[in-house]
């Protein structure tokens, strides 16, 4: 059992599926020769060859339309969006396309298709390569949208998605892309998705969260003074969402901070937080907390960090939701 990176994982999980299943193919801008702007695909098109790690130009509505195409032909294609900030030009492609070819079809026609993304802030990165869309695409029916921290988590979930009959989008935190490694089993095992985990039991307070911002939540909780009992949920899933995890966590504590990158309105903490007010309202103790990031576009680099949650921010709403 390896001590991998993210990186490391999706790497080895990618490799270990093409070698697996030769429908499993990979396709993006850079992904072969170079091996992605990360490195995530580095030594698979030496390994597995031209015709199944793709080099394609720089195109995000033509890689999307050529993975559904892919797809729909009995493929599972992987393509990679350099930055989340690209997926723009393959919205159409992904909404109006991929996730309505099963409900189109009556069911004949599905997109078993994994698009993995880079997401998030805290690497100062220029303009459109820093953001958190995952509301965006949580909001389109049809689609599957996951967000894994840790490389255990990664390869599991990265494996459920590939194998999954339609679209998933495999948001992958590039701010914890080489910073934190843990034991990554060399079998294969699956992560059902729409399944979050607790990181952390406790008995006064729920923290939700999910991508890089878990780890700002541990710093939090490093902080926080001995008498609170902090519970930390990774939800990994962002669509489905694991409410009943939720629920059972905060039946059991009565209050609730919710931590994401995302701008606050209409972000998925808002969504969350309506959630648990329609099945826990008479186990609240206090208003639902939310750190996010602001209603504005990501800054640049000398303002970048003030602009995330940060584990200073988080401990301050917890001890501010206990009391109330």
């Amino acid at each position: 059992m390896a001590q991998l990176t993210l990186v490391q994982a999706i790497t080895s999980t990618l490799d270990q599926e093409m070698a697996r299943d030769k429908r499993v193919m990979c396709l993006g801008e850079d992904v072969g020769n170079n091996g992605g702007v990360f490195r995530v695909t580095e030594g698979l098109q030496k390994k597995h060859g031209v015709d199944r790690v793709v080099d394609t130009p720089l195109a995000e509505s033509g890689i999307m339309g050529v993975s559904i195409g892919l797809a729909m032909g009995g493929m599972r294609p992987i393509p990679e969006i350099q930055f989340e900030g690209f997926l723009g030009p393959a919205y159409d492609q992904l909404c109006n396309h991929a996730a309505r070819f099963r409900t189109r079809t009556r069911g004949a026609v599905t997109i078993p298709m994994t698009v993995r993304v880079p997401v998030g802030g805290g690497i100062h990165a220029p303009e459109l390569h820093s953001d958190s869309p995952e509301a965006i695409y949580a909001h389109q029916p049809g689609l599957k949208v996951v967000m894994p921290c840790t490389p255990y988590d990664a390869k599991g979930l990265l494996l459920s998605a590939i194998r999954d009959p339609d679209p998933v989008i495999f948001f992958e935190p590039k701010r914890v892309y080489r910073s934190y490694r843990e034991e990554v089993p060399d079998e294969e095992y699956l992560i059902p998705i729409g399944k979050g985990k607790v990181v952390t039991e406790g008995e006064n307070i729920t923290v939700v969260s999910w991508g890089a911002s878990v780890f700002q939540c541990l710093e939090a909780l490093d902080q926080l003074p001995e008498d609170i009992s902090a519970e930390l949920i990774d939800l990994r899933s962002i669509y489905p969402l694991d409410i009943d995890i939720i629920m059972q966590s905060v039946e059991k504590t009565g209050r609730v901070v919710i931590v994401h990158e995302a701008p606050k309105t209409a972000g998925m903490g808002a969504e969350i937080a309506t959630l648990i007010q329609e099945h826990c309202f008479l186990h609240l103790q206090a208003p639902v907390q939310r750190v996010t990031g602001f209603d504005t576009v990501m800054p640049y680099y000398k303002l970048e960090l003030d602009y995330l949650p940060d584990a200073k921010k988080i401990a301050e709403a917890i001890q501010q939701c206990m009391q109330y």
